[in-house]
């Protein structure tokens, strides 16, 4: 059997070159996965996953890593992504369900589930660091894969935005901890109003912070939240399924057929 020649993707050749070659190869559907809300100690995590067209069609101006835009530039690209993407997809998991099952465990099951509820099926996947596997489809976990390839710099943005927005919501029910600026991540703020107030339901009582100030830190961590705690649902258009949340599904029409260090494919598959 003849070994299918490898695919070598320099990452310094732009961010849609790896889409680029996937396509060249065969693979139209190339999907993007990637999360926000893992280092933070409160509010939700959130998944994303994105396709976008090929060729110019998915091309987006400004398109980079979220982390790396401005809030107004992350919205501004938020708009386009959603405009121009084939299909989309943003997966809630509240801070409970990151306590009750862990975060890696939430982080992949999220990412699994938002590339499955793509309303196109993805012919090949890339995630950012992780891999999720039980997708039927190849997939490649690509290091910094938001920096490196566009569907996964789009999923970022989604699940970041996403996030972002939601925080913002958390802010108005539970003030005084300042989630509309630092979005539940560890700060001098959050730190001071942890050991002021103590932690609210959208605080991960998983997390060491959260549970050294909520006085059930000798317990194991799926009973620190306290007793008879549910986190307030800010989105109400969500539906909550199997204890997930989805928010958001998106499809635009088909359009006819027409990186440290770098990338490498072997026959197109991993």
């Amino acid at each position: 059997m003849l070994t299918p020649p490898r695919t070598v993707v320099r990452r310094d050749a732009g961010l849609y070159a790896l889409e680029r070659a996937l396509q060249r190869r065969g693979f139209r559907h190339v999907a993007g996965a990637d999360e926000a809300g893992r280092g933070a100690c409160a509010g939700p995590l959130v998944a994303a996953a994105a396709i976008l067209p090929e060729g110019r069609r998915g091309e987006i101006d400004g398109l980079a890593d979220s982390k790396l835009l401005t809030p107004a530039s992350r919205e501004r690209v938020y708009d386009e992504v959603v405009a121009c993407a084939l299909a989309y997809a943003v997966v809630v998991v509240p801070a409970e369900e990151v306590d009750a099952r862990g975060l890696h465990v939430c982080n992949l099951a999220a990412m699994r589930r938002a590339l499955a509820s793509l309303t196109v099926r993805p012919e090949y996947v890339l995630t950012d660091g992780f891999g999720v596997d039980g997708l039927g489809v190849p997939g490649l976990a690509v290091w910094k894969g938001d920096r490196v390839a566009a569907c996964v710099a789009a999923a970022s943005v989604l699940a970041k935005v996403t996030r972002d927005r939601i925080m913002v919501e958390l802010d108005a029910v539970h003030p005084g901890y300042g989630f509309a600026e630092h979005k539940g991540y560890v700060t001098a703020e959050h730190s001071a109003a942890l050991r002021d107030r103590g932690p609210c339901p959208q605080h991960r009582f998983s997390y060491v912070n959260v549970a050294a100030v909520s006085g059930r830190d000798g317990r194991p961590p799926r009973s620190r939240r306290p007793l008879g705690a549910s986190p307030d649902e800010p989105m109400e258009r969500s539906a909550a399924v199997g204890g997930t949340v989805g928010v958001a599904l998106g499809e635009q029409p088909r359009p006819p057929a027409s990186v440290g260090e770098d990338v490498v494919m072997e026959g197109g598959v991993r």
